[in-house]
């Protein structure tokens, strides 16, 4: 039925060949990436069963059909039982020269708004850094000598002051914990890229949480073992899942699951500065079975001082944000109640860049 089977394969978006009883004849890679969902596991099924589209179509999709018409649909949410919904602009047309056959293309939004969501971010981490040395430097001096003479005031007390001189005390050492935190946006190296093995880098991450800050939770892994090596550096893409696991652990009950999942996806492309086309075909997602992020603030997770936890500095995402942005990278977050998705686009290692990375340094 696919008269040049290259350019159909070729295609950038997901499309769907559908026969006269709205069954999936065809199916691109395009559609098998996003859907998350192989040719087999297509092809003969109701297209209504295996595509979930926020949208009630089979009526107009039966007018075009008999009309031999077009159909479009703008700003839906698409999805399958295999990953979240996203939301799309979706064309239904004829198939020419094949008479009750339809085409189906789903155009996701995603790649825009990551791109907008990702430059925005990173521009205002870099906000964040001329913060930064200005608390750290006009706030922690002060600071460090209201602590010590309040150690010194308590030598001396009993009783209720002494807990006012250890109030003091504590809290002082709280605000100097906080502008560390901040400090990082300051203090970061340019990042070193070499050949990184991400899987090595995953496994050190998941140990770590495991024995730490995500003891109860139930760590699952997904991983492509054919990925080709990325471009990063080592040492601060650690730091990037160490965080977004603390993160995920944070909104995970006890027995929650954190998945670890990897995979290709060739169709990923970026611009970079000199207007070159770059592309990211390695994924990686962090997924939690959590509440979700609340919606006031999921639009703006990766702002600096934006939290959904009490008692939050809002930093760290906004760190992980930088650290990507630095090497290259998108990062992006889909949230619904019990699941939320980060998802990291990397680039490829060059070919001549050197010996792989398997361990960040310590």
């Amino acid at each position: 039925m696919i008269r040049d089977p290259a350019l159909w394969n070729s295609l950038p978006l997901p499309a769907l060949l559908l026969d006269e009883g709205d069954e999936i004849v065809e199916s691109n890679p395009a559609a098998e990436n996003f859907l998350n969902l192989s040719s087999k596991a297509l092809t003969g099924a109701s297209v209504w069963e295996k595509v979930a589209i926020a949208a009630d179509l089979e009526e107009a999709f039966g007018r075009a059909r008999a009309q031999s018409s077009s159909l479009f649909i703008n700003d839906v949410d698409v999805g399958s039982g295999e990953r979240p919904p996203m939301q799309c602009n979706i064309q239904i047309a004829p198939l020419e020269g094949t008479p009750g056959t339809m085409l189906m293309l789903i155009a996701p939004r995603e790649m825009a708004s990551r791109m907008t969501q990702n430059a925005s971010s990173t521009k205002a981490a870099k906000s964040a850094i001329g913060m930064a040395e200005m608390l750290t430097h006009e706030i922690k001096n002060p600071l460090a000598g209201i602590t010590g003479a309040a150690q010194l005031l308590s030598m001396g007390l009993k009783g209720p002051d002494l807990e006012l001189t250890d109030l003091i005390v504590a809290e002082g050492r709280r605000i100097v914990k906080l502008l560390e935190q901040v400090e990082q946006f300051g203090n970061l190296r340019p990042p070193l890229r070499r050949p990184v093995n991400i899987h090595d880098i995953l496994d050190r991450a998941r140990q770590s949480a495991a024995v730490g800050f995500g003891a109860h939770m139930y760590f699952l892994e997904d991983y492509d073992p054919s990925l080709p090596r990325v471009h990063a550096d080592g040492d601060q893409l650690l730091q990037v899942f160490l965080n977004l696991l603390k993160n995920a652990s944070e909104a995970g009950a006890h027995g929650g699951t954190i998945r670890l999942h990897t995979f290709y996806e060739a169709s990923l492309r970026r611009r970079t500065a000199d207007g070159e086309l770059a592309r990211l075909p390695v994924q990686v997602e962090i997924i939690d079975d959590g509440p979700g992020l609340p919606p006031d603030i999921a639009g703006d997770i990766f702002e600096p001082f934006v939290s959904g936890r009490e008692n939050g500095t809002g930093l760290g995402l906004a760190l992980v944000s930088k650290l990507i942005g630095d090497i290259g990278g998108w990062i992006s977050v889909d949230s619904a109640p019990g699941r939320t998705v980060f998802r990291i686009s990397l680039p490829l290692a060059p070919a001549d860049a050197g010996e792989v990375e398997t361990e960040p340094k310590e």
